[in-house]
């Protein structure tokens, strides 16, 4: 009965069906099947006292940031926030129905014009606060002017039962550079969707991470299109999972224009049942030629019962060009584990050691040493306490 309720609730609002597995690009994530609570929107929630504090508190990226952007429940927080905040709708085409939801339900959002060289990264900082069912959906347009460069740091952080739905449009200008970090905290009982739309303009720069780890239900899908030459753009990310979450990951990197270069780079962790996918897609159209674009995924499966899909693509309609993807699953080395254990190293320790080093190459992907070593520290704390024993 509440799946029936949520999905009349969405598809009335919304115009449309929630996306199911009978769609090719929501084959493993059906959401008409997953989403079992009403989630209304654009409610009014009052936090409890001190909630939002002991939220904010758990950001890994307190002391790194220079500015705070902090939306609580959908709605900017100019009282907690260190910048002045301006929201405007997209005029963008929709036809994704995560974005389709988000321009239905949509509240508030960060609008940012960042010029110079900004050395201080800025947070963008997402919180929802225990209470009824609800959807919390934000908008926020992001431009780096040309030449420019900044750090923006994207946190989701929530307590109870929610749907999150964010769309984060970025336009990086002609020799630009845009370093983005999203971390993935929200509730283990929240819904995560979200959708980030980037344009690279002539030698642009782009470095973008996520770490995804917190939802019990999570889709996130990427849109790159390239459309100076000369651009580069790296897109990584990595997976902590347990219990019962799921997590799927949508890529789709579009060379539009000639001698641009495309990496992705997904490491992901599953223990217990988690279920983890990664589908990742390439284009190069008619005339980008020279163009250099490589994807893999890396699966590392904890328990017998976690799982992995990938679902790599190429689509290559140019002559000229250096493409490939791969794509890996397996558990831990037996014989790593047992070399560190005749060295003295507990199993559990050395379990830990190996795991760190499989996602830690996905960190290095971040060029900021204190939101590196932040996200390290992070991961240490999770695998200690996710760790299997011995």
């Amino acid at each position: 009965m509440t799946t029936a309720l949520a999905k009349t609730v969405a598809e009335e609002a919304l115009g449309f069906q929630l996306p199911h597995r009978r769609m090719e690009d929501w084959r493993w994530t059906d959401l008409r099947q997953l989403i079992d609570k009403p989630y209304p929107p654009r409610q009014t929630v009052v936090a409890q006292t001190g909630e939002v504090e002991r939220l904010l508190a758990a950001s890994p990226f307190g002391g790194i940031s220079a500015a705070r952007m902090v939306f609580v429940n959908g709605f900017y927080d100019e009282a907690r926030s260190k910048l002045a905040n301006g929201w405007v709708e997209s005029k963008s085409p929709i036809d994704e129905p995560v974005q389709e939801m988000n321009v239905a339900f949509a509240t508030d959002g960060a609008r940012l014009r960042l010029e110079g060289n900004l050395d201080k990264p800025i947070e963008l900082l997402f919180i929802a606060t225990d209470a009824a069912p609800r959807t919390v959906a934000t908008r926020n347009v992001i431009e780096v002017a040309d030449d420019a460069s900044a750090t923006i740091i994207e946190t989701h952080l929530g307590a109870g039962s929610y749907l999150a739905n964010s769309v984060t449009e970025i336009r990086v200008g002609n020799n630009a550079r845009l370093d983005r970090v999203k971390v993935e905290l929200d509730s283990g009982d929240a819904t995560h969707l979200a959708h980030c739309v980037v344009t690279a303009g002539h030698s642009a720069t782009l470095r973008d991470f996520t770490l995804t780890t917190g939802a019990k239900l999570n889709r996130q899908n990427g849109t790159y299109r390239f459309i100076g030459e000369f651009a580069d753009a790296r897109v990584a990310g990595a997976y902590l999972l347990s219990g019962r979450q799921h997590a799927d990951t949508r890529v789709v990197v579009d060379h539009e224009v000639p001698n641009c270069v495309s990496r992705e780079l997904f490491k992901c962790v599953m223990d217990d049942h988690a279920r983890g996918i990664f589908q990742g897609k390439v284009i190069v159209q008619r005339g980008a030629q020279k163009t250099d674009g490589k994807q893999s995924s890396h699966a590392l499966l904890l328990s017998e019962t976690a799982e992995f899909d990938a679902k790599p693509e190429l689509e290559i309609y140019a002559d000229d060009v250096v493409c490939g993807h791969g794509a890996t699953a397996g558990d831990l080395n037996h014989d790593h584990i047992f070399y560190l254990k005749s060295r003295g190293i507990p199993e559990a320790e050395a379990q830990a050691m190996l795991i760190g080093a499989f996602v830690g190459e996905a960190f290095e992907t971040i060029h900021h040493d204190g939101i590196r070593e932040a996200l390290g520290e992070f991961a240490a704390h999770w695998l200690a306490t996710h760790r299997r024993k011995g």
